[in-house]
């Protein structure tokens, strides 16, 4: 796949939510980028975007408003997908028909977690972009966190290579709930806290467990076993804030979501050694804010990281008033008493080395570490952890029924 390296990468976005922000912040970190285009259905959103990406140096972006315009753009070389889950397989589909008909330029396409709503969705993601011979990578922003990159490096080197690979990982994330409107709509996600939030457990778990060096597919998928339950949203108060700040579209009184979710995924690496990834998600924390913890268990040590254990700290009295906001941590939840700081979140929520990573690999012709591949391996293992929680039994691979699965809470 390698050839000669370009010199600059040009990418458009498709989508202008909160996560195509994020991604935009941390690309100041990125050398050999411009972003070139963006496309969303709101003109008001492509502007604001266009203004950020000048305000930020990236480049002069131009507004397209159709996403055939900006595919066939002579200066669009990859896009990548930050739209929501529901629009994800057409877009790939028209980029796909573009570049197969001659029309587009465009030579590689990254995706945001997760890849789809349905295994096959994802394998039919991935099928576009080796139809259209794309370079494509799956956009899971954990495994390039700053602690993982580190931690998973001095684990490997200095303890699993005197005393034994690990064999336990332990993911969670959890906040108090999305920030947009089809984050709750089962449909249109395709599920709950499992399908939004365990995409990044389960994948920087598989990853902390992976021999460096080698691929996730190195590492055999057995069996799941899944949980969920609606703790917080689903009680009459609550019900009632989500239909203010979303509208009656959001009714957790009928049409609920699960808000809490819990997974075990039994694995075997290349020696027949059992593995274990224990995951847990929730949109029912109350505290500073998004916090994430991870832990990598092995023969004689141990690895641990909390996002919301930060160096940096600030206190502020009842005195202190003002706005809301989220200028200390992502989803925080109040702005008086003692709160933790996190001093760089594109960075240490590893959005920066993901979308360094990316662009280096696009750029040079080199595959990414993350390809659309291992986002249909998570697809699998989510879709697991569902169908054994609907059931109550231990689902084991390879699994055929789990192809055209949809979650209880996807269904119409």
């Amino acid at each position: 796949m390698s050839a000669q390296p370009r010199k600059r990468l040009r990418i458009g976005l498709v989508g202008t939510g909160f996560i195509a922000e994020f991604h935009l912040r941390s690309m100041v970190a990125v050398r050999h980028v411009d972003v070139t285009a963006v496309y969303s259905r709101k003109a008001e959103n492509r502007e604001r975007i266009v203004k950020l990406v000048a305000e930020l140096g990236l480049g002069e972006c131009k507004s397209h408003d159709s996403l055939v315009s900006m595919v066939q753009a002579d200066d669009v070389d990859a896009i990548w997908i930050l739209s929501p889950n529901d629009t994800r397989v057409d877009t790939m589909r028209t980029i796909h028909d573009e570049v197969v008909a001659g029309r587009s330029k465009v030579f590689a396409v990254a995706c945001e977690k997760p890849l789809a709503r349905t295994v096959a969705d994802a394998r039919e993601m991935l099928r576009l972009a080796e139809a259209a011979k794309l370079n494509h990578g799956y956009l899971e922003n954990q495994v390039f966190a700053t602690p993982v990159l580190r931690g998973k490096e001095i684990i490997w080197r200095r303890a699993a290579s005197t005393t034994g690979r690990p064999y336990l990982a332990r993911a969670a994330e959890e906040h108090s709930g999305p920030h947009e409107p089809w984050f709750w709509q089962g449909d249109k996600q395709g599920g709950g806290v499992l399908l939004d939030m365990m995409c990044h457990s389960v994948e920087v778990a598989r990853h902390l467990l992976t021999e460096p060096g080698k691929k996730r597919d190195s590492l055999k998928l057995k069996a799941v076993q899944g949980n969920v339950a609606n703790l917080k949203w689903t009680r009459p108060r609550y019900v009632e804030d989500l239909k203010k700040r979303f509208g009656p579209e959001v009714d957790y009184a009928n049409r609920p979501s699960e808000d809490f979710a819990r997974g075990n995924v039994m694995l075997e690496d290349e020696d027949g050694n059992e593995l274990m990834i224990e995951a847990s998600t929730s949109w029912a924390y109350v505290g500073a804010g998004l916090r994430i913890q991870l832990e990598l268990l092995g023969p004689e040590y141990a690895m641990e990281f909390n996002s919301l254990g930060t160096g940096l700290k600030i206190f502020m009295s009842r005195e202190v008033t003002g706005d809301e906001g989220e200028d200390l941590v992502e989803k925080q939840n109040a702005e008086q008493g003692l709160m933790p700081v996190l001093e760089d979140e594109a960075g240490v929520y590893g959005y920066t080395d993901e979308n360094r990573h990316m662009v280096e690999c696009f750029r040079k012709g080199e595959e990414p570490i993350e390809t659309f591949a291992d986002g249909v391996a998570v697809m699998e293992i989510l879709m697991g952890l569902y169908l054994s929680s609907e059931t109550g039994n231990t689902v084991h691979f390879p699994n055929p029924d789990l192809e055209n699965y949809v979650p209880v809470v996807a269904r119409r």
